[in-house]
């Protein structure tokens, strides 16, 4: 009785997101003639529910991470957790990226020649190697929080859960304490998620009002070229690896995901995602265990539609220098792009200095920037949505795999 409540439940919130959604499009076009009203009118009420959003997700994370690795108690089954999703990460990233420069090479021929002149673009540093290593380590408790930089938070949170591991049994006052503000941080999000329909509404109706006749004019092939690329990789990658390595229909999947999947696209933010992304896994029946550490952690590393971005982006901007890129060249922002997915996680505007680091990589002028830059909100809205879907699916087949492992485990003693 009490599952079926949740699944009305469920299906009742989003049916509410997905009405809000095609709300914000029809009223967004029709008032394409003064985006100022719904910007300076509407866009603030959105701002304030992803600012509550954003306001649970450093604690949520904190303290998710912390309970699911108490939970296992075992330095060697997190080892194995937070190694299989690292290689999930990197590998469906590098194939993201391969996409991205297969389709947009296909579209070169149709997309727009843009003048080059004069264009300027100057783009966030992006830290060193040593920096980005450096980085990952907070000297403060306080401000990882504070600042919400999400790699320190869940370093933190893996520094504190081992120490509880390793005292054992004088810890149990601890672990309950954890458990027990895990609870109370979800019941905060839960309620604030309620609210997701008018925020929805809010964020991306002055979205549309400001973009949408641009959206159609001169660059509208290469978000169109962007978008078929993350339709791909969700609908192939995502549908083979949920289906061969974590055990369930797709079509399920995507089902149960469509609440976060909403969100996502109306929101743009990977990490406010992360409680929906929580229920709809959840619901799918997988491990809240391995949830609470791959989905933060995705949030932060997991880029698959930023490296499509990073793909699409630069076919786009060598054709519009005309330059042909070589072979060598596309391996390179493979390498670049998947490589970058960690470097510049936590870094304001991660995507656009991903961008950066991709074309010079490669040689191209960082100025063609410019010429993407002000639609990047359209991209980062497919690219969220295709990042978080990502981390679900990384949660169910580690889920997966970890169960067979110890299916496999638990034979082997028996016999």
């Amino acid at each position: 009785m009490e599952n079926a409540t949740a699944k009305q439940k469920k299906n009742t919130l989003a049916l509410q997101i997905f009405i809000a959604l095609l709300g914000a499009i029809i009223v967004g076009l029709l008032m394409q003639k003064i985006p100022d009203v719904p910007n300076n009118y509407v866009k603030p009420f959105g701002t304030i529910f992803l600012n509550l959003v954003k306001f649970m997700v450093c604690p949520l994370v904190l303290f998710s991470i912390m309970a699911g690795v108490v939970s296992m108690r075992d330095m060697k089954r997190l080892g194995v957790i937070g190694g299989t999703t690292l290689v999930y990460y990197f590998c469906t990233t590098a194939v993201a990226v391969i996409i991205g420069l297969l389709v947009s090479s296909l579209f070169k021929g149709f997309f727009p020649v843009l003048s080059t002149v004069n264009l300027s673009f100057t783009p966030p540093q992006a830290p060193s190697a040593i920096e980005t290593i450096v980085n990952m380590f907070p000297s403060n408790f306080i401000v990882p929080i504070s600042s919400a930089n999400m790699i320190q938070v869940i370093v933190m949170a893996i520094l504190i859960s081992f120490a509880i591991i390793l005292i054992g049994e004088k810890a149990e006052t601890a672990i309950d304490t954890i458990n027990q503000w895990n609870i109370i941080f979800m019941k905060c999000m839960e309620i604030i998620l309620k609210l997701s329909p008018i925020g929805v509404f809010c964020l991306l109706m002055p979205v549309i009002a400001s973009n949408g006749a641009l959206v159609i004019g001169s660059l509208a092939k290469v978000i169109l070229a962007a978008y078929i690329c993350y339709i791909l990789h969700a609908a192939i990658v995502y549908s083979f690896t949920v289906s061969t390595l974590g055990g369930i229909n797709p079509v399920r999947f995507f089902r149960e995901m469509a609440p976060a999947i909403t969100f996502a696209f109306s929101s743009a933010s990977s990490v406010g995602t992360i409680p929906l992304n929580m229920e709809c896994t959840k619901r799918l029946g997988f491990s809240e265990e391995v949830s609470s550490f791959v989905l933060p952690l995705g949030a932060t590393i997991n880029m698959d539609g930023t490296a499509i971005y990073q793909g699409v982006c630069s076919v786009f901007i060598a054709a519009c220098y005309g330059i042909d890129l070589t072979m060598s060249q596309m391996i390179s922002i493979v390498l670049t792009a998947t490589l970058a997915s960690v470097g510049t996680a936590g870094v304001s505007g991660a995507g656009v200095v991903m961008l950066a680091m991709v074309l010079s990589s490669v040689g191209l002028p960082v100025d063609g920037i410019a010429l993407v830059v002000g639609v990047d909100r359209i991209f980062d809205m497919g690219r969220t949505t295709l990042n978080i879907t990502g981390d679900a699916s990384c949660t169910v087949i580690v889920s997966n795999l970890l169960k067979k492992r110890e299916m496999k485990k638990a034979a082997k003693t028996q016999v």
